[in-house]
């Protein structure tokens, strides 16, 4: 088995790309050691010193870290990662299914059309560029023009976040909904 690894934005986390599928569907983050008791992976990820955080996409395995460098840790998650996939072991022990799309969602029926679009955008323009980078970024809610995202993964406490999101992401949303006023993190 091959695990590829690639650097994101945030340099404290790096991507790990196993070379098969992670998750069928959705994401899923985990913060810390208590949340991440319900996949042996993540599990076994934070026991590894110096790992925060680590996140699940389609087809990859984001890990972040606080203390030491790559160069030191690299091996041990690869090691990590590696043991799992070969074991054969479920990657959630509680069967559960990844972070649903639609969760504590805000938003005024009478904005209902302009939130489906801006979804769409989100979905369509944004999400599959932030996963390059090893994260995810979701619709949470939109009121008064504003447009409230949760940011996941390496997104979340990234350097470039916030450019990520005021040129990036409201521009686009700016340009295509004229009701967008502003895009803020949740």
């Amino acid at each position: 088995m091959f695990i590829q690894t690639e650097a994101t934005p945030n340099p404290a986390t790096l991507k790990f790309i196993p070379g098969r599928t992670v998750l069928d569907s959705g994401t899923m983050e985990f913060v810390d050691r208590e949340s991440a008791a319900r996949s042996p992976l993540a599990a076994k990820l934070f026991e590894v010193p110096g790992v925060t955080g680590v996140f699940y996409g389609s087809d990859f395995v984001t890990v972040t870290k606080t203390d030491g460098d790559w160069q030191h840790l690299k091996p041990s998650i690869l090691g990590v990662i590696m043991e799992h996939y070969m074991s054969g072991a479920p990657l959630l022990a509680d069967g559960e299914a990844a972070d649903g799309a639609h969760k504590d969602e805000f938003f005024s029926e009478a904005d209902a059309e302009t939130v489906e679009i801006i979804k769409d955008l989100i979905e369509t323009r944004v999400r599959p560029a932030v996963a390059q980078d090893g994260g995810d970024i979701t619709f949470r809610g939109f009121k008064e023009g504003v447009v409230y995202l949760d940011m996941k993964g390496s997104c979340a406490g990234c350097p470039s976040s916030t450019a990520t999101l005021q040129h990036g992401i409201q521009n686009l949303l700016k340009h295509f909904v004229p009701d967008v006023v502003e895009v803020r993190p949740m």
